[in-house]
């Protein structure tokens, strides 16, 4: 188990939401995403950021009813960021996205941001997490030192239709227009000891959406980020190992104790030959909750 396994929970989907739409609220609230997500920013117009900021206590509240951990998206600090923190820290986010986080200096910024807010509202130093949301190709190659910049960073975010657009890239529902990026991105984290969560599907099909999950699965996704509510099923079921999986991944784990303990090296399993790195995956996957 890695450093960042041992640091923190999985969680495996982050649901942005508006910030000022009560009805997608509520579906939110009924979706069973492990992550729910109050967008200040792209997702409410300037005209309502207002009325969005005076829902946050009330609404943070209405969601951890379902188990779910409570995030706000805020507006750059360059912008109407530090309003935002102003009415959402006192509401006791677990995390504060940031978009388009490019630099590590952005992240220490944002961190003494947070701090003062939290010293204001009487909070813990330190209780809030960034979520860094990587939606440029300067944070995509960054991302390594915007992890290192604060300790409340644990996970990261791909962006997807901003991270296209700086690409310059025709937006496909196929995402190869994504994929160094998403494949980048993942190791880039793994090297930071951070959680890598996928690049939402921003398209209405479900299904779509769930194989879209599989495919960053096989990549070393573990977590996505979705903007439909009716989607959050599908991809936490896409993330999550089959039975057929699991029986196999057993038959693994089996097959190497049993080489390992009459004096072999490996084992061969359904034609595959299970060496340690595959026996320790093995194991991960059926450990996962």
């Amino acid at each position: 188990m890695s450093a960042a396994e041992q640091r923190q929970p999985l969680l495996r989907t982050w649901l942005f939401g508006p910030g000022a739409d009560s009805a997608v609220h509520e579906a939110m609230f009924a979706s069973g995403a492990d992550v729910l997500i109050q967008d200040l920013e792209d997702f409410t117009p300037p005209s309502r950021r207002h009325e969005a900021r005076g829902l946050a206590a009330a609404l943070f509240t209405q969601w951890r009813t379902t188990g779910a951990s409570v995030c706000a998206r805020i507006n750059s600090l360059h912008d109407d960021g530090p309003l935002d923190l102003l009415h959402v820290v006192p509401a006791k986010p677990d995390f504060i996205a940031y978009p388009k986080a490019a630099t590590a200096s952005d992240m220490r910024e944002l961190d003494r941001a947070i701090a003062a807010a939290e010293n204001q509202a009487g909070l813990a130093l330190g209780s809030i997490g960034i979520l860094p949301v990587c939606e440029t190709a300067l944070g995509v190659v960054n991302v390594r030192e915007i992890a290192a910049a604060s300790a409340r960073i644990r996970y990261a975010l791909l962006g997807a239709e901003d991270l296209a657009a700086d690409l310059m890239a025709e937006r496909s529902r196929g995402a190869i227009e994504l994929d160094h990026a998403r494949r980048r991105f993942v190791l880039e984290c793994r090297a930071a000891g951070i959680e890598p969560i996928d690049a939402p599907y921003t398209f209405t099909d479900a299904e779509g959406a769930a194989q879209e999950a599989r495919y960053a699965r096989r990549l070393g996704y573990r977590a996505k980020g979705i903007v439909r509510a009716d989607h959050a099923a599908a991809i936490r079921a896409a993330l999550m190992p089959s039975e057929t999986e699991k029986a196999q991944a057993r038959r693994m784990v089996e097959a190497f104790e049993t080489a390992r303990a009459r004096g072999d090296d490996r084992a061969l399993v359904d034609g595959l030959w299970v060496e340690v790195p595959t026996y320790l995956n093995a194991k991960r996957l059926l450990a996962q909750p």
